[in-house]
C-alpha cells in the first residue's frame, strides 16, 4: 500500500508542467540594503532576499559572518556592489564565483561616468547610488542578473523594473525640483565622508567630507581644522550626520566652529551607506533618498514638502 501511494505520488508529480516546478522563490543574497531593495523590486514574488548590510552598517568595514558565507554558498544568486565598496569581501566573492552565479552590479557602470579619486589607483567612487541617474543602471544590472538565473521570468522581471525606474525617474524630478529651491549660497554639503560626491555633481551642491570616500581614511586634525575655518570664513551654518557613520568628527568640527565663535547646527542626519529600519519607507532607496534630500533642502532654507516627495517620510519637516 504504501510502495503504489509512493508510486502514485511520483506519477503525479511527473505529470506537472515545469512551470510547477519553477514556482519557488529563487534564493539572492545581496550585499548592501540599497542592492537588496532593488532586487525585490524587480524580482517581486519571483525571488526571496537575505540583505547581508542592515541600518547603521558600514560596507567599507564589512567582514562575511559565518552566517552569511553558508547563506551565499546556498543562494541561487549573489548580488555585490563592486567598485571596491565591500573592500574586505572583495577576494571571497571572486573565489566564490568559480562555484556560484556572483554579479558585480555597478561594475557595469561606464566608467567615463564615474568618479575617481586619488586615494586608491584605479578605484572609482562607489556611492552611485546617491544620484538616481546612475542608480537605474544598477537596477537594469540587477535585472540582468535576474533574467539569466530565471530566463522564464524576463518579462515579469522587464515589467517591474519598468516600474521601479518610472519611480526612480520622479524621484530624480522630485529632487531637482526641491533642491533647486535652496539659495545659492546654502549650497554647500558637509558630512562625515565623502559620500555625496554623485549628488552634489547631479543637484549642484559643493560637497565637503571629514574623511575621504572610503571611512577607513583617517581624518586628521588639519582637514578638521582647514573645516573650521571654512565655515567661519564662508558663514556655513548646517552640517549633516550620516546614520552609518561616527559623528565624533563632526562634532569636534561643531565645537572648533563655536570655539570661534560662529554658531553651527546639525542639519540632520543623512543616509549614506546605509537605508533605514527593514519594514519603513526610509528602509527602501526611494524613501532613503527622499529622505536626504528632504532634509538637506530643509536644513538649507529651501522649500519641502512636510513628508518628501510623495508624504511617505516618518518625520516632518
Amino acid at each position: 500500500m504504501i510502495r503504489r501511494s509512493f508510486l502514485a505520488a511520483l506519477a503525479f508529480a511527473a505529470a506537472l508542467p515545469l512551470t510547477a516546478w519553477a514556482e519557488a522563490p529563487l534564493k539572492v543574497v545581496a550585499t548592501t540594503g540599497m542592492i537588496a531593495d532593488a532586487a525585490r523590486q524587480v524580482g517581486g514574488d519571483q525571488v526571496e532576499v537575505k540583505g547581508l548590510m542592515g541600518p547603521g552598517v558600514d560596507p567599507h568595514a564589512y567582514r562575511q559572518t559565518r552566517t552569511d558565507i553558508v547563506a551565499m554558498t546556498r543562494a541561487d544568486l549573489v548580488l555585490w556592489h563592486g567598485l571596491y565598496l565591500e573592500a574586505q569581501m572583495q577576494e571571497f566573492f571572486h573565489d566564490l564565483g568559480r562555484k556560484r552565479t556572483v554579479v558585480a552590479v555597478a561594475e557595469g557602470i561606464d566608467k567615463s561616468k564615474l568618479r575617481t579619486h586619488d586615494d586608491y589607483a584605479d578605484k572609482y567612487d562607489p556611492h552611485v547610488w546617491m544620484t538616481p541617474e546612475l542608480w537605474r543602471e544598477v537596477v537594469t544590472e540587477v535585472q540582468a542578473a535576474l533574467t539569466e538565473v530565471r530566463p522564464e521570468a524576463a518579462e515579469t522581471f522587464a515589467a517591474n523594473a519598468q516600474a521601479h525606474l518610472a519611480d526612480i525617474d520622479r524621484l530624480t524630478a522630485y529632487a531637482k525640483d526641491t533642491l533647486g529651491t535652496v539659495p545659492e549660497h546654502n549650497k554647500v554639503l558637509v558630512t562625515a565622508h565623502d559620500a555625496f560626491g554623485y549628488f552634489g555633481e547631479s543637484f549642484g551642491f559643493e560637497v565637503l567630507g571629514i574623511q575621504g570616500i572610503s571611512t577607513q581614511s583617517e581624518a586628521g586634525l588639519n582637514r578638521i581644522g582647514e573645516l573650521v575655518d571654512l565655515l567661519v570664513e564662508r558663514q556655513i551654518t548646517a552640517v549633516f550626520v550620516e546614520s552609518s557613520v561616527s559623528d565624533r568628527s563632526m562634532r569636534a568640527l561643531i565645537e572648533g566652529a563655536a570655539a570661534k565663535g560662529h554658531d553651527v547646527k546639525v542639519g540632520g542626519e543623512l543616509f549614506s551607506d546605509a537605508m533605514g529600519e527593514p519594514g519603513t519607507y526610509e528602509g527602501t532607496y526611494l524613501g532613503m533618498l527622499d529622505h536626504n534630500i528632504t532634509v538637506i533642502a530643509g536644513a538649507l532654507d529651501g522649500d519641502v514638502p512636510g513628508r518628501g516627495m510623495d508624504g511617505k517620510l516618518s518625520a516632518g519637516f
